[in-house]
């Protein structure tokens, strides 16, 4: 079994195995899952993904068959390392691959900066979110995400008994409260952070106790702007320097 890069002459297999994986393992329509799978991993968008150097694909493949994949990124140095996806041909779960491909994924992230690994899966995934506590991973919080135009929860896996990495040069871009253009008081989560091309974006709140529901938006690090605007790809772009935050996981799963 060897574990390595993947290459664009993956896509076939790793769009199969996306469908296939995703069909056994979360209660989504067929339109939902056609979409997503289009959407995140067409040659172009691939092609895109596996040209980022804060992009980690990685392939596991067995007798010249791929039998598994897993996408991560590097949120900051020094920060998180968000495991994105791991996916496992539902034929040979059970035989380990899963886990060599877990251990794998962690010990690169780390070798780019990541001071630890985030994960993410679905409420409703019983055998995912499983998958992670067998690695003394916690539930340390959750997210809500719309999908084919339903909420799902989706909880947040780190390592047990560690906090959220926020590296030093992050939390000195990220201030307590920020203004928006129109003159309201918005309360920024230096823990809440996601890759921009030119720097940051934390999650801002309408209220300090920052709950799922109070909400507002992002905070560009770049030019601390809260001046931004998501387009129907998932896309964020602060509109004050143009910092664009890609669409990642199900940003983009509509239709």
């Amino acid at each position: 079994m060897e574990i390595r890069e993947a290459t664009i002459d993956d896509g076939d297999a790793i769009r199969r195995i996306a469908r296939d994986s995703m069909e056994g393992s979360y209660s989504l329509s067929p339109r939902a899952i056609d979409g997503a799978i289009t959407q995140w991993y067409d040659d172009d968008r691939l092609e895109r993904k596996l040209g980022e150097d804060d992009y980690l694909f990685l392939v596991v493949e067995e007798d010249e068959e791929i039998r598994a994949f897993s996408e991560s990124d590097l949120v900051t140095e020094g920060g998180n390392g968000d495991l994105l996806w791991l996916h496992v041909d539902p034929a040979y779960r059970g035989a380990g691959i899963g886990a060599e491909l877990f251990e794998e994924t962690r010990d690169h992230l780390v070798e780019m900066g990541a001071a630890q690994l985030r994960a993410k899966v679905l409420e409703d995934n019983e055998e995912g979110n499983e998958f992670y506590e067998s690695f003394d991973f916690e539930h340390v919080g959750t997210d809500t995400v719309d999908i084919d135009d339903e909420p799902y929860i989706e909880n947040i896996y780190m390592k047990a008994g560690t906090a959220e990495a926020t590296p030093e040069e992050v939390r000195e871009d990220s201030p307590a409260t920020a203004t928006t253009p129109d003159g309201r008081e918005m309360y920024v989560n230096s823990e809440e952070v996601e890759r921009g091309e030119k720097g940051p974006f934390f999650t801002a709140y309408t209220d300090p106790s920052m709950n799922e529901e109070d909400k507002y938006g992002y905070f560009c690090a770049n030019c601390e702007s809260l001046d931004n605007a998501m387009d129907t790809m998932g896309r964020v772009k602060c509109n004050s320097c143009g910092n664009l935050r890609k669409a990642t996981r199900w940003d983009a799963t509509y239709g």
